[in-house]
Formats: C-alpha cells, structure tokens, sequence
C-alpha cells in the first residue's frame, strides 16, 4: 500500500500554512516552488487537496517518458524528465497535479540583438493546461511526501493545529482492525436476525 496524506476538514482553518511551507521546501531543494496542495473552502469546512498516491497512478501510466514512478510506497514525479505533455494533469482524478514555468538557467543580459528578438509578451493566463508563455516550459508538479527531508511531509509539521496525517501501511491496517471492532459491538455474531422484518409487504399476498 502506498503512503498518502489525508487531511481533517474539521481541524483545518484554512490559514495556507501548508502551502506556504511545501513551496519553500521544495524551493529550498531547488525543486519548482509551486505548493504541492492546494486549500479548497465552502462556507463552512476547508481542507488541503493532494496527491492521493493512487496504487494505479493514471499519471504514471500516460506519462511518455516514465518520469513518474513508484518509489519507497510512493508516487514521485522527476521534474527534470517531464517533457510538458500535461498528459499527466489530464489523467488525475483528483485534479492533484498541477504545471509550474520553468525558465533557463544562466542566460546573459545581452543575449537579445537584432537577429534574436525578445519573446512576445505572454498572453493572459487563463489555465495551467491551456497557457503557453513563450520561452517557459511547463513543468509538471505534484506531492512527493516531502521524501528528500527526514522530518517528512513539511506541511504536517507546519500545520497548526494538526489536521494533516501522514497515513502508512501499519495505520492503515490499525483502523480497518478498530472499524471491524466497532461493528462487532454494534452487531455482535450472536445476535438473532429476524428474517421476515427484511421481506416484502406484499410477499405474502404474491404467495
């Protein structure tokens, strides 16, 4: 089973810590600096979206260069592998990946001259999937757990008020063993079933 993070909408009070803290982590490892999350409200709940570490990954399977992989019970993303196909984006589900400009490294000042004009300006965003800015790639972005920092997911150890949990394998198994023991108590095995309260009205008229 793979690791995911899941979020509590209850505990959740929609202050972005954790979007604030996944770009700079990842910013920090010279990673695209876009969240990884991104916090959704209504007029009473929010709650982080995020990767749901499919065990399918759609992602994975429509990706044409392999960049998105299984890797320690998680679904990572190589950015520099992307070819900025947006296939992946597509393929979600959830709406959990999301596209970054990646610009060139290291380019002179002077570089434009009479033969190299400057890029158009780029036109009015209108969405990751449909924009196209001359001179950016659009690199794909989504949740890798945080799997290059020992202290894990960084929007976990940010979050305030500790709506984010990382769920693992051994938790996993914990509360489906204490849903089982719940539903024990609520209909214990030895309890008589009364077979005719589950029968038709008019049963016995067919008959």
């Amino acid at each position: 089973m793979n690791q995911y993070v899941i979020a509590d909408p209850k505990r959740c009070i929609g202050c972005n810590t954790c979007m604030a803290s996944c770009s700079q982590e990842h910013q920090r490892q010279g990673l695209q600096s876009a969240p990884r999350l991104q916090v959704m409200r209504n007029r009473l709940d929010s709650a982080p979206v995020m990767c749901h570490q499919c065990e399918d990954a759609p992602c994975a399977q429509v990706c044409p260069v392999n960049a998105i992989t299984r890797e320690n019970d998680a679904i990572h993303l190589n950015e520099s592998l992307c070819v900025s196909c947006k296939l992946c984006g597509i393929a979600c589900p959830f709406g959990a990946i999301t596209f970054s400009g990646s610009t060139p490294v290291d380019i002179p000042r002077d570089c434009n001259t009479w033969k190299a004009q400057p890029a158009p300006r780029a036109p009015r965003a209108v969405s990751p999937f449909l924009d196209c800015v001359p001179g950016i790639r659009a690199v794909a972005v989504k949740c890798d757990l945080c799997s290059f920092s020992p202290q894990g997911p960084a929007c976990i150890t940010s979050c305030p008020t500790q709506a984010i949990t990382l769920v693992t394998a051994g938790l996993s198994a914990r509360a489906s063993q204490q849903k089982r023991l719940n539903a024990m108590t609520v209909f214990p095995a030895d309890l008589p079933v009364d077979l005719t309260a589950f029968t038709a009205p008019d049963a016995e008229t067919k008959s």
